[in-house]
């Protein structure tokens, strides 16, 4: 990450529970650094266990990433970043739109990437399935996910028919 990206996470990170003193210890490793090691390692495919000697050791990065998903971190803060960038282009935090598309991911086993964005093409959810399953068939799922945090929204998709509710306005 550069300077700049990172004073732009920095600010969005989840707090850990040790500075809130609610507990737990101090990190041994510098957040950045982990997010750094976590990001090379799924841009370049790579084991653990292969992870460069100049990083950390790949168990400490593991234990990291693991925690990070165990708690959900790695989304709350992707939402942060997410509502940041919608407010700093003067727009509403949350989407009152969306948009669904789907792609086949070239794959041995086929699969096919289901996701939902805003309008400024912001990843809002996304969905893995087999590549069998039909694009209608993911959309609710997704939908929930958009209708949870807006009281109504519109959603654009290319060939869905059907209507979808907020279970919030049932």
């Amino acid at each position: 990450m550069t300077d700049a990206e990172w004073a732009e996470v920095r600010a969005a990170m989840p707090v850990p529970a040790w500075l809130l003193t609610r507990g737990g210890r101090p990190e041994a490793f510098c957040h950045r650094v982990m997010l750094d090691d976590v990001r090379y390692l799924v841009d370049n495919g790579v084991k653990w266990t292969a992870l460069p000697v100049d990083f950390p050791h790949w168990r400490a990065v593991y234990d990291f990433f693991r925690r990070w998903r165990t708690y959900d971190y790695a989304r709350e803060l992707y939402e942060r970043l997410r509502r940041r960038a919608r407010e700093q282009k003067g727009r509403n935090a949350e989407p009152s739109a969306g948009i669904i598309d789907s792609q086949s991911v070239d794959a041995r086993d086929g699969r096919k990437r289901h996701t939902l964005t805003d309008s400024d093409g912001l990843l809002l959810e996304v969905t893995v399935t087999t590549a069998d399953v039909h694009d209608s068939k993911a959309a609710p799922a997704l939908l929930e996910t958009l209708l949870a945090a807006v009281v109504s929204a519109t959603v654009l998709a290319d060939g869905l028919k059907g209507s979808w509710t907020s279970r919030a306005n049932c």
